[in-house]
C-alpha cells in the first residue's frame, strides 16, 4: 500500500467568523489528529466511502480547473488513476468538529497532484501565501460552499498563522509553551457540526444592521484583541477580552452553541474561571476553552471529554 505524507488538523483560537468581515484571524497546527492519502484495497465501509467522496471531489476539481486554469493546475491523469487503484484519505480527524478535516484532506490533494506547486521550503512571501489562501479557498468550497482558504493553508504548511486583514497573511511564532497552570483546551460537545448550514445562518444575520454594528463594535474588536494579546503573551489582558469575547458570542450567536452548552458556556462567564469560543463554524463538534488554572476546571468539567490544546 502506498502513503502519502501526514497532514495535521488546526485549530482556529481567534477568528471564526471575523475573517468573513476582514478581522484579525489565529490557526495553529494540532497535531494530535491527522490524516494522509493512501493507495491499495478498499477493503472496509470507511475506505470506500472515502474513495466515492474523492471521485466526486475530482469532478469537482475538474469543472473548477475550467473556470480557474492558472490556479487548479493539478496533474487530473495521475489524479484519475490513482483513483481506479484505490485512492482514499486515511484521517483519525473528525468530520463536523471545526478542526479542519476537509482542509487536511485539500492540502494532501493539492500536496500530491498540484503542478508547479508553491512548496514549504520555499520563501514564503505574502503573494505566495496569498495565492495559496485563494487555490484552497476554491477547493475547499466543495465541502463547504465557502470556504476562506484558511485550514487547508495551516494544514499544508504545518506552522502557524497569523491573518492580519485579507491581504495580509503572514506566518508568525507563538510564544512556547510552559508548564504553567494555563490552559487552552478543547470540549466535546458530542454532536457534529454542519459548516454549510452555519456559514448560512450567520449570512442571514449579517442582513441585521444591528447584528453587523455588533460584529463590528464588539465581536472583530475583542477577536483582533485577543490575537494581539496572545501573540505579545499578555494573560491578564487576554483573559479580560476573552470575557468580552466569550459574552458577544453567548448574547449574539446562539444558533452556533449547541443548547446543551448554553449553561456551561454561561457558568464560565459567571465564575470567571475559564471562558468558551467557537473552534469553528460551531453548530457541535469542539467548542474552545480559555483557563488560568486548568486543574480547577478539569474539577469544575469533569463530565467533559476535554483535550490540552496549548499550556502556558
Amino acid at each position: 500500500m502506498k502513503k502519502g505524507p501526514l497532514f495535521y488538523a488546526k485549530i482556529l483560537l481567534f477568528g471564526e467568523y471575523g475573517i468573513i468581515k476582514d478581522s484579525k484571524a489565529l490557526a495553529i497546527p494540532y497535531n494530535h489528529f491527522k490524516g494522509g492519502l493512501k493507495i491499495g484495497k478498499l477493503n472496509d465501509e470507511k475506505s470506500q466511502t472515502s474513495n466515492d467522496v474523492l471521485k466526486n471531489f475530482y469532478k469537482y476539481l475538474l469543472q473548477k480547473n475550467e473556470e480557474f486554469p492558472q490556479l487548479i493546475n493539478l496533474d487530473f491523469d495521475t489524479f484519475r488513476a490513482d483513483l481506479q487503484n484505490g485512492l482514499f484519505f486515511e484521517s483519525n480527524i473528525p468530520e463536523g468538529y471545526g478542526i479542519g478535516s476537509s482542509g487536511a484532506l485539500v492540502a494532501a490533494i493539492y500536496e500530491r497532484y498540484g503542478r508547479n506547486k508553491i512548496t514549504v521550503l520555499e520563501n514564503l512571501t505574502r503573494d505566495k501565501l496569498l495565492k495559496l489562501k485563494e487555490i484552497f479557498s476554491i477547493m475547499e468550497s466543495y465541502f463547504h460552499g465557502k470556504s476562506s482558504g484558511l485550514d487547508p493553508l495551516n494544514s499544508y504548511l504545518s506552522i502557524p498563522i497569523l491573518i492580519q486583514s485579507k491581504q495580509n497573511i503572514e506566518p508568525t511564532g507563538i510564544p512556547s509553551q510552559k508548564e504553567g497552570k494555563g490552559a487552552v483546551f478543547l470540549i466535546d460537545s458530542k454532536q457534529i457540526g454542519e459548516t454549510g448550514s452555519m456559514v448560512s445562518i450567520f449570512m442571514e444575520k449579517m442582513k441585521n444592521e444591528g447584528f453587523r454594528k455588533t460584529l463590528k463594535t464588539e465581536f472583530i474588536k475583542y477577536t483582533d484583541a485577543c490575537v494581539h494579546d496572545f501573540l505579545s503573551g499578555d494573560i491578564k489582558s487576554l483573559f479580560g477580552n476573552l470575557k468580552h469575547l466569550s459574552s458577544t458570542v453567548y448574547n449574539n450567536f446562539k444558533p452556533m452553541i449547541p443548547v446543551h452548552m448554553m449553561d456551561v458556556w454561561k457558568k464560565g462567564l459567571e465564575t470567571n474561571d475559564y471562558y468558551l469560543k467557537l473552534c469553528g463554524s460551531g453548530g457541535g463538534g469542539y467548542i474552545l476553552g480559555f483557563a488560568e488554572d486548568f486543574e480547577k476546571v478539569k474539577k469544575q468539567l469533569k463530565d467533559y471529554d476535554l483535550q490540552v490544546v496549548y499550556r502556558f
